[in-house]
């Protein structure tokens, strides 16, 4: 079953269900705002699965409890487990059902309820703080209400009839729509299932036949897992090339609500819940020291990494997560790219999504560049594909996969693949927020085999067109070099005002000096005097001995100079002695970004000499930076239209002006 036959078969139940949940979220109207639903809806969303999940199993661990007796609750677990069938149970003789039997005394009864479930559902009710709505639905009338809802057929959640896909459509319709009802970003949780299967089909491929492979052990990672589902993805994706494959899913994610949730679903899959930690993943990482096969996240972008700050610099040292270089602190997105580098096995692969930012922010030798080099000089990047706009619930901006590989192919080495899909996608029906498009089968088929084939390679059907492009590793580094142009001044009017130093800024302490000079120039040529050159101005103060200390030089410049680019003699930096150097223009100072593979002195004298010949630059000033012009890359000139035809149209459009206007005014 290929995956757009999968989701329709999943979108009838995931709406279904999820209708079904909404329309009970509306009984909350008046005590709760819609964006407060998710405070309720979600939590028992989650308790009633794993009600619907254990009853199969519901008297067999009464049965081994009531046999147990009075041991203690810590060597009960096991045996409790093992009856249920699952990693967790409920030893409570009240069900969802008979809750309903004593309305007066429901909130008890539920309490009771819910400190009987194992210690690990208890934790995940417990961080939904679940326990401060339950007091507020009870105080308002709605706790009987919203249990007995939850208590019909329709409802139904267990995991023998939803699965773990089913439930993640579920819960990602529930936020979303609790999320638009107060514009948040249900993005910041939910990744669509088209996105994530590009990136699950990128990740593994060219490792199709080892991961078939009987006994193939595999550990995945995601650093901003949500509610888990791309963990999700990836293993069934991995499981359709094994069904045998040992796969141990770890994630971490800061929001409470959210890691809830992909606790929860991992206790039901039968997998191993402590590998789903929550927590910061940038200031308090929960898997230092692991390593792992395959990553796959999507990281929040545009957000500040303030909180995180402390620590982060902490590990700043070498063979640290964030030795390569720290970001503008106002986005931390790549400082998820280096902390999934970190925890890459010798043989891993990631697949990140950025913005365009990571591409090109940042000048050459600051942190953004210096991640990029990081990436490059290590030939880490593999590729970079452009996904189509609209794609996501929560923005419709240019987003991009970042394809990691610890360990290229060797055709692959030294280079770097540049896939444009923008415009491979098909339309929506209806859109979920900011979610028009989306990726089919055929789609991400065109988008693998373009990752896959690994040349230069362009594909056109219809509107739908992806294009690679192969670059060496080399062509997104640069050489920043400034250059410098001589300072040319002439003085020709020596005289000092209060005036002329407030309006400058001048300080206090600086004037005696400069009255000193006008007043000294103004007694050696009372009627006024030629235009003089920096160096001969100068001389004139040292032949009277009065010293002008080299720190005040500028000053002195500023405040009585005249720039004259007609002036041939060059301003020094000592300024009479004319071994010191020349002083250069500070407003004619300016920088060339040269690619790295062309000579520096070449391009300066091509480019640079023939506007400004009296130019130099020093070699020992130049920046090495890197950036990925992928814009650029792809950018295809399409010529204006003639100007006659532009005329026509704004002719044709006047002529119908007149006729509307008749029309109107019936004149």
């Amino acid at each position: 079953m290929n995956s757009q036959t999968a989701e329709r078969l999943t979108t009838i139940n995931r709406q279904e269900k999820a209708a079904l949940i909404w329309a009970i979220a509306d009984k909350l109207v008046g005590v709760y705002k819609p964006h407060e639903y998710g405070n309720v809806i979600l939590p028992m969303c989650v308790i009633k699965r794993f009600e619907d999940t254990l009853a199969p199993t519901r008297e067999a661990v009464w049965k081994r409890n009531e046999e147990l007796g009075d041991m203690d609750a810590v060597l009960k677990s096991p045996f409790l487990s093992k009856a249920s069938k699952q990693q967790f149970y409920n030893t409570s003789k009240f069900t969802f059902q008979n809750l309903l039997a004593d309305p007066d005394n429901i909130s008890d009864n539920f309490d009771d309820y819910l400190q009987h479930f194992s210690e690990n559902v208890i934790d995940i009710i417990r961080r939904f703080e679940f326990d401060k709505e339950i007091s507020k639905l009870e105080e308002n009338g709605l706790l009987y209400l919203i249990i007995k809802e939850f208590n019909s057929d329709k409802a139904y959640l267990g995991s023998d009839r939803i699965s773990s896909v089913d439930m993640g459509y579920i819960f990602e319709e529930l936020v979303r729509k609790f999320s638009e009802s107060y514009d948040e970003q249900a993005g910041a949780h939910f990744t669509a299932r088209d996105i994530i299967n590009v990136m699950a089909d990128i990740l593994i491929a060219g490792d199709e036949q080892r991961l078939a492979e009987d006994g193939v052990s595999v550990d995945i990672y995601d650093m901003a897992m949500g509610t888990s589902q791309m963990l999700g993805c990836l293993s069934d994706r991995l499981l359709q090339l094994d069904e045998d494959a040992d796969i141990t899913s770890h994630g971490q994610e800061l929001n409470n609500q959210t890691f809830a949730i992909a606790k929860a679903d991992t206790l039901i899959k039968g997998g191993n819940a402590e590998n789903m930690r929550q927590g910061d993943t940038l200031g308090n990482d929960q898997f230092r020291g692991y390593e792992f096969d395959y990553i796959i996240s999507n990281p929040p972008f545009g957000i500040e990494w303030k909180t995180s700050k402390t620590q982060v610099e902490k590990e700043t040292g070498e063979g640290d997560r964030f030795a390569a270089g720290l970001p503008a602190i106002g986005d931390g997105q790549m400082l998820f790219t280096l902390n999934g580098v970190s925890k890459l096995k010798d043989s891993g692969r990631m697949a990140i999504i950025q913005n365009g930012s990571p591409l090109f922010k940042g000048d050459a030798e600051g942190g953004e560049s210096n991640i990029r080099g990081f990436l490059l000089e290590n030939d880490w990047l593999d590729a970079i594909i452009q996904l189509p706009n609209d794609l996501f619930y929560n923005t419709g901006i240019a987003t991009y996969i970042w394809v990691i590989s610890k360990e290229k192919p060797e055709e692959r080495r030294g280079k770097v693949q540049l896939i444009d899909a923008s415009q491979c996608f098909e339309k929506r029906r209806k859109s979920l927020g900011n979610k028009r498009v989306e990726i089919t089968d055929r789609c991400r088929d065109i988008m693998v085999k373009a990752y896959k084939d690994f040349a230069n390679w362009e594909y056109t059907d219809g509107d739908i067109h992806v294009e690679s492009r192969i670059k060496d590793s080399d062509d997104f580094k640069y050489r920043k070099v400034f250059t410098y142009r001589p300072l040319r001044l002439t003085y020709a009017k020596v005289e000092y005002s209060e005036e002329k130093c407030e309006a400058m800024g001048i300080k206090s302490a600086d004037r005696p000096l400069l009255k000193k000079l006008a007043d000294y120039w103004q007694s050696i040529f009372p009627n006024g005097n030629p235009a003089f050159p920096d160096f001969s101005f100068f001389y004139e103060f040292e032949k009277a001995k009065i010293k002008i200390p080299q720190g005040k030089v500028t000053l002195v410049r500023n405040y009585f100079g005249v720039k004259d680019a007609d002036q041939k003699m060059e301003c020094r930096i000592k300024p009479t002695k004319m071994d010191s150097g020349i002083a250069p223009d500070p407003e004619l100072k300016d920088s060339e970004i040269i690619p790295w593979k062309t000579d520096p002195d070449e391009f300066l004298e091509a480019n640079v000499r023939p506007y400004a010949p009296d130019f130099w630059y020093n070699d020992d000033e130049t920046k090495i930076g890197y950036e990925i012009p992928f814009t650029r890359e792809f950018y295809r000139y399409t010529a204006p239209r003639p100007a006659a035809e532009i005329f026509e149209h704004f002719r044709t459009l006047g002529e119908r002006e007149q006729e509307l206007m008749t029309k109107i005014l019936g004149k």
